[in-house]
């Protein structure tokens, strides 16, 4: 199938397929005029690439998880690189999480202290 087909069907702009095959994530036969050839499996590739991309994962660590042969992160074997990925992806959002919290607990101090302080200055007026 060409690009724009498979565009349609993952629904996927031509421009990111082009850019998922720079990265690696995805291999196209080239015709005779040049054009990208697409295999049908090309449909649940592109759709993965996209569900790695909505968990925060990089091209690289999607790259990775393709040398796995993974597909989807639902139907997989067991592999020990995969695992490790996965577990690195879980520390750093359990960091940003932590990271978020704390500010918010910042934040919550600063409106209460200026709620505060806002009081003192209607009492004594």
């Amino acid at each position: 199938m060409k690009i724009s087909e498979l565009s349609r069907m993952t629904n996927v702009s031509a421009r990111a397929i082009r850019h998922y095959e720079e990265k690696g994530l995805l291999t196209a036969d080239r015709l005779d005029n040049d054009y990208r050839e697409f295999h049908e499996s090309s449909v649940d590739r592109v759709r993965s690439i996209q569900l790695y991309l909505k968990l925060g994962f990089t091209t690289d660590e999607i790259r990775s998880l393709f040398q796995c042969e993974v597909a989807s992160p639902d139907d997989y074997e067991y592999c020990e690189e995969m695992q490790e990925i996965y577990e690195e992806k879980l520390r750093k959002v359990q960091s940003q999480i932590d990271s978020m919290l704390q500010l918010r607990r910042l934040l919550e101090r600063q409106v209460a202290l200026t709620a505060a302080s806002k009081k003192l200055q209607q009492i004594s007026v």
